[in-house]
């Protein structure tokens, strides 16, 4: 099979997922995510050089395919930084992302085949898990405007639900880290003059830098059925503010309550994204609870030994992320991050406790959630 007619079927395929869970919450049963994910890695042996050869010393090729995507090589996500991971010409890329760095030499590129198949996972997404009551929101984004920074993936995220999900009045505030703070008081105030519901979407960092720019004299109640949406920590930042203490604040100083702010966890290697599970609870959030992370269920994760072998529920592990809607790259991606599965979903630990806890088991109620 030629290498367009063949992307076009895995493509349609992934889609059809997709489609099937956002308009009928369609589960994915595990024989079809498994099955669709092991074909997505085989065209990828054959299409992507790299990778394929990345995955040889592994002892993969696409005459020893393995039996379960647990078994699928993940490439390690520093490796956008220094090889080209496509499955197709990057100059015909439909969309290409630049990963986090701090210049321009250690920053690496995800390049999208199919701009479609990136939009509706991501729209689909962000609708069930931000969406679920289907507000039509007013979004006042502290993250990178796409026009000034096209190549930055939460930007570009953030455009298309402003555009496909806004009320048509949505905001950008950052030119870089400047915080264009007036532009920002006054549309919150007239958005609650005229009572729109709105979602702050923002970066860790910017959140806080934004509390800090606010008078402490001034509250705004925001509309009711407004949320946050918070992503990314401090990572080359002097400052790093807790999330609980994050939450409270911002809490306080809208007027909402901790379930209505939503940590998004994503990154530039990936096409899908998790997000906390408290818009879905039937109880609000409390300081201590822990929030689990939830994915569409073309995205699973893996928590992962030293040994590269899936751990059981419930022991700290590193943290790999399968996702079909990768499929013009790498399926499978390999994080620093460090995570613990439960039957009710993902627990990020972070970065900084290190290899002490992995491999130790714990209950949930045991984590310090960050």
């Amino acid at each position: 099979m030629k290498y367009g007619e063949e992307a076009y079927g895995l493509d349609r395929d992934v889609l059809a997922l997709i489609e099937r869970w956002q308009r009928h919450g369609h589960a994915i049963g595990g024989d079809v995510f498994n099955d669709l994910a092991l074909r997505i890695f085989a065209h990828q042996l054959r299409f992507n050089e790299p990778y394929a050869r990345y995955c040889a010393t592994f002892g993969a090729s696409t005459a020893k395919l393995p039996a379960s995507w647990h078994d699928i090589p993940p490439v390690p996500s520093a490796a956008f930084k220094e090889a080209t991971l496509t499955t197709f010409d990057p100059a015909d890329a439909a969309l290409t992302f630049e990963t986090s760095g701090t210049t321009a030499a250690t920053s690496g590129r995800h390049y999208m085949e199919n701009a479609h198949l990136y939009d509706a996972a991501l729209l689909a997404g962000f609708e069930h898990f931000m969406l679920p009551d289907h507000a039509h929101l007013r979004y006042l984004n502290l993250v990178p405007n796409p026009k000034a920074r096209p190549h930055s993936s939460l930007g570009y995220m953030m455009g298309r639900v402003s555009e496909r999900r806004g009320d048509g009045a949505s905001a950008w505030y950052l030119e870089e880290d400047t915080l264009n703070l007036d532009a920002f008081v006054g549309d919150i105030e007239s958005a609650i003059e005229h009572d729109r519901p709105v979602c702050i979407a923002t970066t860790a960092f910017a959140l806080v830098h934004l509390l800090d720019s606010l008078d402490d004299r001034r509250y705004y109640a925001l509309p009711t059925g407004s949320r946050v949406m918070e992503t990314g920590g401090f990572k080359g930042r002097s400052r790093v503010v807790e999330r609980d203490d994050l939450y409270g604040r911002t809490a306080e100083r809208f007027g909402l309550s901790r379930g209505a702010i939503v940590a998004e966890y994503g990154m530039t290697e990936l096409t899908s994204q998790y997000y906390d599970d408290v818009l879905l609870r039937s109880h609000d959030d409390e300081p201590g609870v822990v929030r689990y992370k939830l994915a569409p269920p073309w995205l699973r994760p893996r928590v992962v030994g030293i040994d590269g072998r899936t751990l059981p529920d419930g022991t700290v592990g590193a943290l790999v992320h399968v996702d079909l809607a990768n499929r013009s790259s790498c399926v499978a991606i390999q994080t620093e991050d460090l995570g613990v599965q439960f039957d009710e979903g993902l627990v990020l630990i972070g970065r900084e406790h290190g290899a002490a806890l992995r491999g130790c088991s714990l209950a949930a109620e045991d984590l310090v959630v960050r």
